[in-house]
């Protein structure tokens, strides 16, 4: 099941969000053992600190924060010269502060702040949880939801048989035509974000490519256990080590849910040969980040046509889809291996397949033993952490993934006030002008697009905070002793939700992560940006501090976003989200050679040991943190422009900006981890996203009185230069 549009998947990118693994975020928590594609969503964190005030003291006028500043003096290596590397020389105390906690795969001033969010929402959690409080609908919800998590011996107890129906479904089928029905149903029970994480193939909603104010139906690639594609693919020793390590994972479940340990060998084999013809059909995520790959729309009648071994009206039937005439196929040639799949594999076999997938996805909601094991392989094996998350916080991170509307509602009742609100949207106003005025001044573009470019700038819509209407959740049963069930009933929930958007408007007004979330995106078919209440809190925003910092970290945030509807990606949308060339043949091929630039840039990097920054993967991304930086600066000085300025601990207002830049991104990261995230995550490293922006800034080198040759200075006619 898709959430929202499918370039939204892929091409809503966030900026500053911590990558999905480093802090077990909303939308991986679920899905702990695979990475999605974006949104990368999904990251519940605002802080609250330990001496706060508590949930029920709490008044709703506001950040309810002590003083932090958004510039901390004793996170710096002082040591380092900056113009060595500003990375190390801003956080290289925060580094020697903040080891990784045990149950973390990496540590960032964006997971601290999670933690400590964390720690907040449990408290409202607890009280809202307590059958005697007084509590309305919304915060009966979220606290029965969260006190079925929290009751362990009930989970313990009823053990495998919270999945035993969907079992015994599986158990049941004789051939491959009572295979569509139950898959659909499996479908929305376990319904996904990420398109890598469904059963045989992702399906649900999106915008149409050509007109995005209309939603259509959409079928995607998916069906797979590890993290990517390439895992199955790759013939490196760490790649064949990963692929002997998940068969015997596979393995281990399969004997958890009964099998002895011959059959569950042979089982895991199966399974293991099924995903790898799925993936060596699959897209690569390089191939993925062109939104002209994804487009193949069709009527029904061709993707029966397309896979005719799969009963795709039955399907549709079983799903609930409303009628509708057309539907875009993202992925056509995983669609036909699937359907070759289907016809040379027996019904055994895709009956092993669909058991170890009903049993792998579950395994969080499940019994210890099945946690366990989920833990063992996808968080400590895969990204290296040493002891599993505590109980609260996971059931806190699953709330907020499945119930994240009414959670948000609840919490920016008691964090975010009106005039935050306003003093952000002065800082986007600021950060548009700016992008604006670069776009007037490019030397290398011409009049006609450049027209096209502010037309689309102007269209931006800006969303700030949280949604004007709350989701409405009355209809998800929630039951205080069936944890395993609440959690299929709100995918239940969600998976009806997004089939009902086919055929109708699309609801602007929509967000793609919860209002406690620490992250940013821009969503090129929606062409609107997006800043949640939780990402508007100290350290990253601090209304107390002085502009410098906060336009260096926030302001570039804002930027970043913007710059996406013009990277290499959005780039490729007009100002209403069309799938629209909007360039002059021209101006794109300048455009391209710009970002080239970039690709080249990255891609010499190295991300862990012997494995290279995929520059293509991360383009976006990379053009977005330099675009960014360069509008936060000109809004910055913008903004000071009748100020009387003056250094602050002996840092003058550009350095304070910069040293600001490089402090949202201060962590340090598991070899593991980063292994992983080179292959699947959109963003680069910690360091390289500093590092790698302001050596194409010679504002930064004027800063730092940097000379020539030093490594945080490029010479001039090797600095990439795109917006």
């Amino acid at each position: 099941m898709t959430h929202g549009s499918s370039f939204g998947r892929d091409g809503c990118t966030s900026h500053r969000e911590p990558p999905l693994a480093n802090i077990q975020s909303a939308v991986v928590f679920l899905i702990m053992r695979k990475l999605p594609i974006c949104l990368s969503l999904l990251f519940v964190v605002a802080v609250w600190p330990a001496n706060a005030q508590t949930p029920s003291t709490a008044q709703s006028s506001g950040p309810l924060l002590p003083y932090s500043p958004s510039l901390d003096l004793s996170s710096m290596d002082k040591s380092v010269d900056p113009c060595v590397d500003l990375y190390h020389y801003s956080c290289g105390g925060w580094q020697k502060k903040n080891p990784i906690p045990p149950d973390e795969t990496s540590w960032s001033v964006y997971a601290k702040l999670y933690q400590d969010n964390l720690t907040f929402l449990r408290g409202m959690l607890e009280q809202a949880a307590q059958p005697d409080e007084q509590r309305n609908a919304v915060t009966q919800q979220i606290g029965d939801f969260y006190a079925a998590c929290m009751d362990d011996a009930a989970v313990e107890k009823r053990g495998l048989a919270a999945i035993q129906p969907e079992l015994d479904a599986v158990a049941q089928i004789k051939s491959a035509k009572e295979l569509t029905p139950l898959v659909a149903r499996l479908q929305l029970i376990y319904f996904r974000y990420s398109y890598n994480s469904s059963m045989l193939f992702s399906a649900g909603s999106t915008q149409d490519p050509d007109d995005s104010e209309q939603v259509i139906a959409d079928v995607d690639q998916g069906g797979l256990g590890l993290p990517d594609r390439d895992y199955y693919i790759k013939d490196d020793a760490k790649s064949k080590e990963t692929r002997e390590r998940y068969l015997q994972h596979v393995q281990r479940v399969f004997e958890l849910i009964g099998d002895g340990p011959a059959a569950a060998k042979k089982n895991a084999e199966t399974v293991m040969r099924l995903e790898t013809a799925m993936a060596k059909a699959s897209l690569t995520r390089v191939e993925r980040r062109d939104p002209h790959e994804l487009v193949h729309k069709m009527k029904v009648a061709d993707l029966i046509q397309l896979a005719p071994n799969f009963d795709w009206l039955a399907y549709y039937h079983e799903m609930q889809y409303p009628e509708f005439a057309v539907l875009n196929v993202d992925a056509p040639e995983f669609i036909k291996e699937l359907n070759t799949l289907l016809a040379s594999e027996s019904i055994d076999s895709w009956k092993s397949y669909l058991r170890f997938h009903v049993a792998d996805t579950s395994s969080p909601y499940l019994s210890s033993k099945f946690v366990e094991e989920n833990f063992e392989f996808y968080r400590q094996y895969l990204r290296g952490a040493k002891e599993m998350q505590p109980r609260w916080k996971r059931c806190v991170q699953y709330v907020n993934y499945d119930l994240g509307e009414a959670l948000g509602q609840v919490y920016v009742a008691k964090v975010f006030s009106p005039e935050l609100k306003e003093s952000t949207l002065d800082m986007v106003r600021r950060t548009e002008d700016a992008m604006g005025a670069r776009i007037k001044a490019l030397d290398w573009m011409s009049p006609e697009t450049k027209q096209q470019a502010l037309t689309k700038l102007a269209g931006i819509r800006n969303k700030i905070g949280y949604p004007d209407h709350w989701r409405d959740y009355s209809s998800v049963k929630i039951v205080r002793d069936d944890f395993a069930g609440n959690v299929e009933r709100a995918h239940q929930f969600e998976s009806r939700r997004e089939i009902k958007k086919i055929g109708k408007p699309v609801d602007h007004g929509e967000w793609d992560i919860s209002a406690p979330t620490v992250d940013a995106y821009y969503n090129p078919q929606m062409n609107d940006i997006n800043f949640p209440a939780g990402v508007l809190q100290p350290p990253l925003y601090d209304s107390k501090m002085d502009d410098a910092p906060n336009y260096g970290d926030t302001g570039g945030t804002i930027g970043h976003e913007l710059t996406h509807g013009f990277d290499d990606e959005g780039s490729q949308f007009d100002a209403k989200g069309n799938l629209k060339d909007w360039w002059t043949k021209e101006d794109r091929e300048k455009f391209d050679a710009r970002t080239k630039c970039v690709d080249d840039q990255y891609s010499e990097y190295v991300a862990v040991e012997e494995v290279h920054i995929n520059g293509k993967l991360t383009l976006g991304e990379n053009v977005a943190d330099l675009g960014g930086e360069i509008l936060a600066y000109m809004a910055c000085k913008d903004a000071t422009k009748d100020k009387n300025l003056r250094p602050i601990d002996g840092l003058t207002p550009e350095q304070r900006f910069f040293i600001g830049f490089a402090q949202w991104d201060c962590a340090n990261e598991r070899p593991e981890d980063l292994r992983v995230r080179a292959m699947t995550d959109p963003h680069s490293p910690a360091r390289y996203r500093i590092n790698g922006v302001v050596v194409n800034m010679p504002e930064f080198s004027r800063a730092f009185s940097c000379k020539a040759g030093q490594p945080m200075v490029k010479p001039a006619d090797k600095v990439c230069k795109v917006w």
